[in-house]
């Protein structure tokens, strides 16, 4: 299996997708369905579709990320993760609008207000998860090279 210069392999990366929508489905569907006065099986569909969306989109934003971090050198610092985090939620706004609509019955307006509540939730919810991924990823590796 081969890893690039953070040491992430493509396996790690595809776990690391799949537990972030995970944790972001099981927090956001019940709730939307709720905030929507709409149904959990709808919402959940709708959910699920932004869920592929992301994991397709967070693997692909985070291995340029990780090349952008190798050329120019930079530090993931409090504030580096805050854009990181922005860059990868504002380019999933664009790209859920049109399907929140279509699948809701909205109109574009609409939509990105919807999208614009999500992004409010998610924006914290990235910084955090990436923190934490990373600490906890940084911990799990200085034990494997302790042994």
């Amino acid at each position: 299996m081969t890893t690039n210069a953070t040491g992430k392999s493509f396996a790690e990366r595809v776990f690391y997708a799949v537990l972030y929508e995970a944790v972001a489905i099981m927090l956001c569907a019940p709730v939307a369905a709720w905030a929507m006065n709409n149904s959990l099986p709808k919402m959940g569909a709708l959910t699920l579709s932004f869920s592929a969306i992301a994991m397709i989109w967070n693997v692909v934003f985070n291995l340029l990320f990780d090349r952008a971090q190798r050329r120019w050198r930079f530090e993931r610092t409090f504030g580096v993760r805050l854009v990181h985090g922005a860059v990868f939620e504002f380019g999933m706004f664009a790209m859920c609008i049109p399907l929140a609509a279509w699948w809701l019955s909205i109109t574009l307006w609409q939509a990105a207000l919807l999208d614009g509540a999500l992004l409010l939730f998610f924006l914290p919810y990235t910084v955090a998860f990436n923190w934490v991924y990373d600490v906890l990823r940084e911990r799990r590796v200085a034990r494997a090279l302790v042994r």
